[in-house]
């Protein structure tokens, strides 16, 4: 998910993401960040527990995923 900034950041602006999914794991990481947009990469893995311990499955590409980004001047 790409976000454009319309504000006029300088330079590449701090920036705090979140997640609103159903249940699940989720992780993102920021893939690109300038003063003109964020490219966030959202991942969804599967659990599955074992007796006494949980393993993930590989992350996929998440859908059915709301981002929130804000962005602030660095």
């Amino acid at each position: 998910m790409t976000f454009t900034w319309s504000g006029g950041f300088t330079g590449p602006p701090v920036v705090a993401v979140g997640l609103e999914a159903s249940a699940g794991f989720r992780s993102h990481r920021i893939a690109a960040n300038s003063a003109t947009s964020t490219t966030v990469h959202v991942l969804a893995a599967s659990g599955v527990t074992l007796p006494g311990t949980g393993v993930l499955a590989a992350g996929q590409d998440a859908a059915g995923v709301t981002v929130h980004a804000v962005a602030v001047g660095a």
